[in-house]
Parts: C-alpha cells; sequence; structure tokens
C-alpha cells in the first residue's frame, strides 16, 4: 500500500458524546479467518469482517498464493486450496501496514517449496522480521532480507519442512500464531511455548477448522502443540467487533464530561480483554450487558460513561500482553486521571508501528503533560478531569493509533489537538472520524 500526501486533522473540545458506537470488526480475527480459509478445502464464509486496509492486502495476498476471495453482499467468500496446497505468487506480497499481516503469511508459506518476497510501507519497512523468520528457520524456511532483518524480504520455504519446537523469546501472538501457521503444513508436532500466555485467537481458530491444539500450562511456561498437516474443514465465520477499535469511543467517553456510550458485540476474549479491566481498576464507569459467546469468543455490550473520578494506578506487567496496542490511548486517560498512572514490561511498544512511547510522551509533552519513561516502562502524571491544555500538533509517525488516542485527547483538552497525518487510521478503522462525529466529535 502505497503512502498518499498526509492529511492533517484537528479534534477540538466536544460537547456529551452519547449513542451507539458500531465498531469495526476485530482485526486479529478478520486476518486469521482469510488465511486460515484460505488453507481449508472448500468455501468458508466470513461476515463482519474488518474491511481496514491491512486486512484487505492480507486478501490480496491470498489471492497471489491461490485462493479465491471476493465479497458478496456482506458477506466474504474464500474458496480454499487446503493445507499445502498454496501457490508460489507471481509478484511481491505488499503487506501495507500490517505488521500481523505480513508475519502471519511469512508464517502460513513457509513451509511450502516456493519463494515469496514481501514489502511494506515506509513503517512496515523499520520493523524487525528476524523474530518470526529465526523460529521459521527451525523449520527449513531461508530469509534474506535487508540489515536488521528488515522488509523487502524474501523467504525461501522448506521443500521438505520439519516440525519445530520453539520457546518465545517475547511475549507476542504474532509469533507464535507465524509458527503455529508454518506447523500446519510440517509433518508431526509443532510447539510453542511461551512464558506467558498471549492472544488466543490463533488456537481457538485452528481448532474451529478442524486442526488438532493442545494447550497446557507446564512448568515450563504456556505450552501449545499443534498435530501438522490436517484437512482443516471450511467455516462460516461471525467476527466480533475489535475491542482494540473500542478502546477509543470507550475512553473518550469516560473522559469527555456527560458522555454515555454504548459499544455493541465488543470481543472480550481475556487474552485481549486487559484495557478494560485497566480503566476498571481506575475507577472508570464502565459496564458490560449482554454477556454472550459467539463463534466461540466471549461477546459483550460495552457501557462506557464520564468517569472523573479515575485514580492513576500501575499496571500490572503482567497484564500487558492482554493490551499491547491499548497503552497509547491508556494513556490519555490517565493524563485525565488523579495521581500517576505506571506502565511497565512494555519494551514492545517500542518496535510497532513507531515507537509508541516515545510518540506519545513527546506529544502528550506537547499538550502540556507530564512523562518519564525508560526502555520498557513509562509513567503519566493525570491532571484530572478536564486539566489537559492541549493546543500541539502531533506526529503520529504513520502510525494508526497514535494518531487516534491524540484525536481523543483533543476531545477532551482545552484546546484543540491536530494529528499531523490521519490517514493512517484507515488500516484499521476507515469509519473513525464519522462514528466519532456521530457521537458528538468535533473534527475539522
Amino acid at each position: 500500500m502505497s503512502h498518499g500526501p498526509a492529511s492533517p486533522l484537528t479534534a477540538r473540545p466536544a460537547g456529551p458524546l452519547t449513542g451507539e458506537a458500531h465498531v469495526p470488526g476485530d482485526k486479529s480475527i478478520s486476518h486469521r479467518s482469510l488465511i486460515l480459509g484460505a488453507m481449508a478445502v472448500g468455501e468458508t464464509r466470513v461476515t463482519g469482517l474488518l474491511e481496514g486496509q491491512d486486512v484487505l492486502d492480507t486478501g490480496k495476498a491470498m489471492q497471489a498464493f491461490g485462493a479465491q476471495v471476493e465479497k458478496q453482499g456482506d458477506t466474504w467468500i474464500v474458496q480454499g486450496v487446503g493445507v499445502g496446497g498454496l501457490l508460489e505468487p507471481k509478484d511481491v506480497i505488499d503487506c501495507g501496514n500490517s505488521g500481523t499481516g505480513v508475519r502471519l503469511l511469512m508464517g502460513a508459506a513457509a513451509t511450502h517449496g516456493f519463494s515469496v518476497t514481501y514489502t511494506g510501507d515506509a513503517s512496515l519497512r523499520k520493523r524487525p522480521m528476524a523474530r518470526v523468520t529465526d523460529p521459521l528457520a527451525l523449520f527449513g524456511a531461508r530469509a534474506y532480507g535487508r540489515s536488521g532483518g528488515r522488509l523487502p524480504m524474501t523467504i525461501v520455504g522448506a521443500a521438505s519442512p520439519v516440525p519445530a519446537r520453539y520457546a518465545t523469546p517475547v511475549a507476542s501472538a504474532q509469533i507464535k500464531s507465524a509458527v503455529l501457521l508454518a506447523g500446519l503444513n510440517a509433518p508431526g508436532e509443532t510447539v510453542v511455548i511461551e512464558r506467558e500466555a498471549t492472544r488466543d485467537h490463533s488456537e481457538r481458530m485452528l481448532r474451529g477448522f478442524g486442526a488438532e491444539v493442545d494447550v497446557q500450562q507446564t512448568n515450563e511456561g504456556h505450552v501449545i502443540t499443534l498435530v501438522g498437516q490436517p484437512e482443516l474443514r471450511p467455516q462460516t465465520i461471525q467476527v466480533p467487533r475489535d475491542p482494540s477499535s473500542a478502546a477509543f469511543p470507550v475512553c473518550a467517553a469516560l473522559i469527555v464530561p456527560g458522555s454515555d456510550v454504548l459499544v455493541p458485540n465488543i470481543g472480550l476474549n481475556p487474552t485481549r480483554a486487559g484495557l478494560f479491566q485497566t480503566l476498571k481498576d481506575m475507577g472508570a464507569d464502565l459496564t458490560y450487558e449482554n454477556l454472550r459467546e459467539e463463534g466461540g469468543e466471549p461477546v459483550a455490550d460495552l457501557r462506557a460513561r464520564f468517569s472523573p473520578d479515575m485514580q492513576g494506578i500501575e499496571v500490572p506487567p503482567d497484564r500487558a500482553a492482554s493490551m499491547i496496542d491499548e497503552y497509547p490511548i491508556l494513556s490519555v486517560v490517565a493524563a485525565h486521571a488523579t495521581g500517576t498512572t505506571v506502565m511497565r514490561g512494555v519494551s514492545e511498544l517500542r518496535v510497532k508501528e513507531c515507537d509508541r512511547i516515545d510518540a506519545m510522551a513527546v506529544g502528550l509533552r506537547a499538550c502540556g503533560i507530564t512523562v518519564r519513561d525508560g526502555a520498557d516502562w513509562w509513567e503519566v502524571d493525570g491532571r484530572g478531569p478536564g486539566d489537559m491544555p492541549g493546543g500541539a500538533t502531533v506526529a503520529v509517525h504513520l502510525d494508526h493509533r497514535i494518531a487516534m488516542s491524540f484525536l481523543v485527547a483533543g476531545m477532551a483538552a482545552n484546546k484543540g489537538i491536530t494529528v499531523d497525518d490521519a490517514t493512517p487510521i484507515a488500516t484499521s478503522f476507515p469509519i473513525f472520524k464519522a462514528l466519532m462525529g456521530d457521537l458528538g466529535a468535533d473534527f475539522g
């Protein structure tokens, strides 16, 4: 995906935010539904798919690997080619801005006997890929990229793959999922060992498609075992709405006076819901309504109301894996709480679409907030409700979550906040501006 001209956007102080926020489908589940649908035999039907650029790029990639992917009405139809049936793409695979997309695709194709070259936008080309290519080498795949293990990168797949056993060095669902997807086309058992559990969408969906996946907690850690070379069965998938996208209207409602927002049908997978628990720990008026299960995933409607009595807390470091993408917007809420919020064990934030700790720290300081940070931690001194000066123009570094976080900040600041480029938001939340505007946000 090429990145066009920058498009600045300003969020001005807003009146109460009210109504229902129908956020897009879960990005993690959307990526995986297209990839596993393409590796099943027959027709997989997906509704509620996130139609952001990241997921659309994954769909184009699966077409390049030989699957048929098309939209019919509100449903995406994937005609799969079966495990081991992927074909060599005729061209470079461009994953745009998506770290999830490129790493999962690398895994899925690594145990096929052909070469694939991957690239992405300027942000993605800066991100480390060795964390995925190192374990893929255990299957017999070889990777050739730029210095530092960066894109563009060619992976020569293993013609005669062997199963792998791999202990992940960092908590990363992308690494785990890449290894499990590679293991699908390897004989025998592929094993991933995590020191702490990460989001488990891959394990849940692999089981749903008919793979044999065992999960155990042992002295080694969280151990996931996949039996290779299954015949995956096509599925009908209803994608729950994305909790990471829900974070933005939820957090905006908590800090804008008088707000009352309902966000229906949000996935509450326990490996993803760390932000909501953290907000409750801070004293947020956040409730779950209509708790239920859909497609093996827990789902509920979330109601968020203005919460002027929130207190800064120390976020438990072991919660980081369940909310790693939500720390930027949490830091905005922390600025409106009373006292200091401490976030530790978050070094992963420094290798996302950008260095998210640095980007948020610089931007919040420009808006009048005191922030301290180190290699794997940061602290935000809250000024209490309604006391963020604002008035700054903030650099988002091609990062959609940085852009949305500062636009939410602008809704509750004393003066509007401008992001230097709002176009990256389309990668994950293409309807963000319209949805927030419908609730009462003032963008311009």
